[in-house]
C-alpha cells in the first residue's frame, strides 16, 4: 500500500501568506483528511501560530494536528536556518488522539501503537522522566521527536495541538498500528582509542578508567593520536556509553555519546554530560564534519522509506557542515525525494539499542512506509 503523505515549505516573509502556500500546496497533492499534520515555523512567524494553525486545521482537516516553534526548520531538501519560514507535512501514520503533557507520567499507551511523536519545551519538561515511566510500561517503545527551539528562556516557545496554542510542557500524538515506522539515530561521532569500563564514579564524575585516573587515561590517548584527531579532541571531547553491555565488541552506533565537561588535574577525574555508573563501558569519541557526513548517510542507507520527518540539532546545519542543506539532502536523497520535513531541535528524541534518550548534536529521522 503506498503512503498517502506531502510535505512544503515556504519562505514568505509574511505568516499568512506562508502558511496559504504551503496549506494550498498540500491540499493539491494530498487532499483533506489525513490523519497527522506536522507544522513547524521559525521565531519570526511566533507570533502567528495560532493563526497559522486555524488556517491549516480549516483547510486540510487534518485529524490531528501537532507543531511547534523552532530557531530553523526543514522542508524537502531544504534547511531555512534563522529565517522566517513555515514548513508543512501531512501524512496517513494511524496518529491516535493527541495530547499535552506537563509532567514525566505519560498517557495510555494503545495497543499496536508503533512510536510516540513527541515535541516538548526544553525548559519546562521533564523528557527524562516520561522515558523512565513509559520504559516500565512499555518497553521497547520508539520516542522520537524533539525539543522547541525558537526561545533562549521559559515561556518562549510556543507547542500547537489542534486549535490549542500552548507555552511550556510537550505534545504529542502515537503513531501506529498499519504503518510501518523506522527510527534512525546519527550522533555523527566515532570512536577513539579503546573502551574502558568505569571502576570509580559518582554520578557524572568519572574518577577511574580500568583502575587508572581517568585524566591519566584520556592523556595517553592523547600521546598516541595523530595530530588530526588531536585537533578534533582540542575543538571538543566526548564520551561514550555502551547502551548494551552484553555485546561482544562494541563499535559506532553502540554508544549514546555525552560531552566531556572539564577536568579536574589534583583527583585525575573527569566530567560527562551523564550519569556514569561504576561497570559501565565507555569510550573516548570525536566529532567532525566528515564523520558526521559519513555517519547519517551509512545509516539511513540502510532503510526504505516513501516519508520521513528529521529532527536535527541546532548545532548541525551550516555551523558543523559549512554549507546549507546538509542533513535535509542526505534524507531526501536517500529516498528519491520522499515527503520530508522537521526542524532544529534544542534537543533530539531517539532510540539507541532499544532505549529511548535526549540527544544532542544528532540526527534522530523517522520512516514511514506504508
Amino acid at each position: 500500500m503506498t503512503l498517502r503523505a506531502a510535505a512544503a515549505l515556504s519562505e514568505h516573509p509574511l505568516a499568512s501568506h506562508a502558511v496559504g502556500e504551503v496549506a494550498g500546496q498540500l491540499l493539491e497533492s494530498v487532499g483533506r483528511d489525513t490523519d497527522l499534520a506536522l507544522l513547524f515555523v521559525t521565531a519570526a512567524h511566533a507570533g502567528a501560530l495560532e493563526d497559522a494553525a486555524g488556517a491549516v486545521r480549516e483547510v486540510l482537516r487534518p485529524r490531528v494536528l501537532l507543531g511547534c516553534t523552532a530557531e530553523s526548520v526543514v522542508g524537502g531538501a531544504r534547511e531555512v536556518e534563522a529565517r522566517p519560514a513555515v514548513s508543512l507535512w501531512a501524512g496517513d501514520v494511524r496518529a491516535g488522539a493527541p495530547f499535552v503533557l506537563t509532567t514525566g507520567d505519560p498517557p495510555d499507551v494503545p495497543h499496536g501503537a508503533g512510536a510516540l511523536l513527541l515535541l516538548a519545551d526544553p525548559f519546562s519538561f521533564p523528557v527524562d522522566d516520561l522515558f523512565a515511566r513509559l520504559a516500565e510500561i512499555r518497553p521497547g517503545l520508539p520516542i522520537v521527536g524533539g525539543m522547541a527551539s525558537a526561545a533562549h528562556g521559559p515561556g518562549g516557545n510556543r507547542l500547537v495541538v489542534d486549535d490549542a496554542v500552548v507555552t511550556e510542557g510537550a505534545v504529542g500524538a502515537f503513531l501506529g498500528p498499519g504503518v510501518e515506522i523506522a527510527t534512525v539515530v546519527s550522533q555523527g561521532c566515532r570512536p577513539v582509542g579503546r573502551p574502558f569500563v568505569v571502576t570509580k564514579s559518582e554520578q557524572n564524575v568519572v574518577y577511574e578508567l580500568a583502575g587508572q585516573p581517568a585524566l591519566e587515561r584520556l592523556q595517553e590517548l592523547v600521546a598516541l593520536s595523530s595530530d588530526d584527531e588531536r585537533e578534533l579532541m582540542a575543538r571538543g571531547l566526548h564520551l561514550g556509553l555502551v547502551v548494551d553491555e552484553h555485546k561482544a565488541e562494541f563499535e559506532r552506533g553502540d554508544f549514546v555519546v555525552r560531552n566531556v565537561m572539564g577536568a579536574d588535574r589534583q583527583s585525575g577525574a573527569i566530567a560527562v554530560g551523564a550519569v556514569c555508573d561504576v561497570g559501565a563501558t565507555v569510550q573516548f569519541h570525536v566529532r567532525d564534519a566528515a564523520t558526521a557526513d559519513e555517519d547519517l548517510r551509512a545509516l539511513v542507507g540502510g532503510h526504505d522509506a516513501e516519508a520521513a520527518l528529521l529532527f536535527t540539532c541546532n548545532g548541525r546545519g551550516t555551523r558543523l557542515f559549512g554549507t546549507p542543506d546538509h542533513d535535509a539532502g542526505v534524507v531526501s536523497d536517500a529516498f528519491d525525494g520522499a515527503p520530508l520535513a522537521g526542524f532544529f531541535c534544542a534537543g533530539e528524541l531517539g532510540p539507541i539499542g532499544g532505549r529511548n534518550f535526549l540527544h544532542g548534536f544528532t540526527a534522530s529521522v523517522v520512516l514511514f512506509r506504508g
